[in-house]
């Protein structure tokens, strides 16, 4: 191989074996002829020009595994976070509840929940959330666990989280961003995938952070030309007023996917098909009922906010009646307005139904808090004239005393296992008993030619009694009044 040694090793080897004119010369070729004289006395392999300047993997450095069989007994780099609350009202219980909550959605987040404190105060602190000694205190258990992330189960002002995060010198996050972050991993859908967007820029906006060229203004006071005097505008400014368009163009986008699905409701409202919509608290088993009910196969996992994408599925009574099933998106104590106000074209499918299936985890500690938590967002999104049927899940794992607390405190309510199928079949009935019967009881003998008319009675309507006569098919049924009208030319004399 042709190589070359060091360059002063070479030079006093060449001053010997060239004449003076010639070392120049020999110096500069990319190859020198090996000879014994100049070559045998070196030791080790000797390398071409390139490889002496190209970069040189060092063996024995790497702790990548070698086998990628044993990946899965590799530890995953995730967030060690610390959790801490302030605990203002209520029950030691209920604070303890809250901040169990808290690492559900930050172990569902992608975190290592390592620690978490709750401190009594009347209400959290205006300058660190949880007071200046505290927070030095909460400094301590982040360098003692090696935390390099603080979660605060509360919504946190933008000077909270900036004096916060000077005293403690890790990153900080409130339940806001913390629910915001799981719904953009969860998001899948185009609307959804805006919807979470539009969020976080609402969150974010308000909290942009600037410094070094950041606050740096762009070229003012005279010194470019004419229109550019002044102050002139800062970068986070800039950031601002994008964010700003950004926002406003999301709401655009989110609109007309809007009116996408108000086409579709309105087409079901033409057809004069029910609709039924099942809320409820994230992770009490919405997707599980579902697909018990229509087998519609939505994503089922034991995981808080698993689905986001609201599905819409057709169902039918036990009697034969058509109506339409919705799954939206799971509730959470203290949902983030921010989510409110960008899921609501999602959440409106509550708010147009005929009937509410409010789904609860019946092996919650605390149900009752479920139930509060979604009837407030119910409220949020108007939605309050709407029947509404209590759905205990998971009775199966449930403790007997407190279903039959449920039960006894919501007269309208059923208990349930989606996972089992007790209970599915009362809840069907109940169903077909709680949604809106047609107005008008009609009696027709409908022609054989007039076969379409006897198909709407059978999806439109609710048929009692069905003969098929020599003139026809006579019809004993409720239906609407559209209907009703175009089977009147069909009415008996005597019915008449």
């Amino acid at each position: 191989m042709t190589s070359s040694s060091s360059p002063s090793q070479d030079a006093k080897r060449m001053a010997h074996a060239y004449p003076e004119g010639l070392r120049a010369d020999a110096l500069m070729e990319e190859d020198v002829a090996w000879s014994h004289e100049i070559d045998g006395e070196r030791d080790g392999d000797q390398f071409d020009r390139s490889e002496r300047a190209a970069l040189r993997r060092v063996a024995g450095l790497s702790t990548e595994l070698e086998d990628v069989t044993e990946v899965e007994y590799r530890q995953l780099r995730l967030e060690r976070v610390v959790l801490v609350g302030v605990w203002t009202t209520g029950t030691v219980q209920d604070a303890d509840n809250s901040l169990a909550e808290l690492a559900a959605l930050a172990e569902t987040a992608g975190a290592l929940v390592l620690d978490g404190v709750i401190q009594r105060r009347d209400k959290p602190d205006a300058a660190t959330y949880i007071g200046s000694g505290k927070a030095i205190e909460l400094r301590d258990i982040v360098l003692e666990t090696g935390a390099d992330t603080v979660i605060c189960d509360g919504e946190l002002s933008p000077g909270q989280l900036i004096q916060l995060e000077d005293v403690v010198k890790v990153k900080v996050i409130d339940r806001t961003a913390l629910i915001l972050d799981i719904f953009a991993q969860h998001a899948k859908s185009r609307e959804g995938k805006a919807q979470v967007a539009l969020a976080q820029m609402q969150y974010m906006l308000p909290r942009l952070r600037g410094w070094g060229q950041s606050l740096s203004r762009q070229m003012g006071g005279g010194r470019g030309g004419l229109a550019t005097r002044g102050p002139g505008e800062t970068k986070i400014e800039t950031d601002r007023r994008r964010i700003r368009e950004k926002m406003a163009k999301m709401r655009r986008e989110i609109a007309d996917m809007k009116t996408g699905r108000e086409i579709k409701r309105q087409e079901r409202r033409r057809n004069k098909v029910p609709s039924v919509a099942i809320a409820g608290y994230t992770n009490a088993g919405k997707s599980s009922l579902l697909n018990r009910l229509t087998g519609a196969g939505v994503l089922v996992e034991n995981a808080l906010f698993a689905t986001l994408d609201p599905t819409v599925r057709r169902a039918e009574t036990p009697s034969g009646r058509l109506y339409t099933l919705a799954d939206t998106v799971g509730f959470v104590r203290h949902l983030p307005h921010h989510l409110v106000e960008a899921f609501r074209s999602t959440m409106e499918e509550v708010g147009d139904s005929d009937l509410i299936l409010h789904v609860v985890d019946g092996s919650h500690p605390v149900p009752e808090e479920q139930l509060a938590a979604v009837r407030e967002v119910i409220r949020d999104v108007g939605a309050t004239d709407v029947p509404e049927i209590v759905v205990i899940n998971k009775a199966d794992a449930a403790d007997p005393l407190v279903l039959q607390r449920l039960l006894r405190v919501e007269k309208r309510s059923i208990a349930v296992s989606a996972r089992t199928g007790r209970g599915i079949a009362e809840l069907l009935a109940l169903i077909d008993d709680e949604l809106p019967r047609p107005s008008v009881e009609i009696e027709a003998l409908v022609p054989y030619t007039h076969g379409k008319l006897v198909a709407r009675t059978h999806t439109e309507g609710e048929v009692i009694s069905e003969e098929h006569t020599a003139e026809g098919t006579l019809l004993k049924a409720r239906v609407h009044e559209e209907l009703a009208a175009d089977l009147a030319p069909y009415t008996p004399v005597s019915a008449a």
